[in-house]
């Protein structure tokens, strides 16, 4: 399990990102058209840089549902290798099978 600091930290990242996500959008969109002038384009790159850090989608950490773990990340589950293997063993995981040879 991880520290319950690192998943709250997460977690105010995600709120963050989507509370900034279409003020970040519209500035970076801002930013990158080069139909507008330079000093248009440098404002906006100065009020996307004000913004907090956090609110930065790419600040995101993939963690485990289960346990926290940030590491060994299944996306299209979103767990971890370990937590996969103990629900996949107790049956809980619809069409996984423990395979043996």
């Amino acid at each position: 399990m991880a520290k319950k600091s690192a998943i709250e930290k997460n977690r105010r990242r995600v709120k963050l990102v989507k509370k900034f996500a279409g003020k970040r959008g519209r500035l970076a969109a801002i930013a990158n058209d080069e139909s507008l002038s330079m000093e248009e384009r440098f404002q906006a790159r100065l009020k996307l840089a004000a913004l907090p850090r956090n609110s930065s989608k790419t600040r995101i950490r993939n963690r485990c549902e289960v346990t926290g773990r940030p590491r060994a990340f299944y996306r299209k589950l979103k767990l971890s290798r370990i937590a996969l293997r103990e629900l996949g063993s107790k049956g809980l995981i619809p069409g996984l099978v423990k395979s043996s040879w």
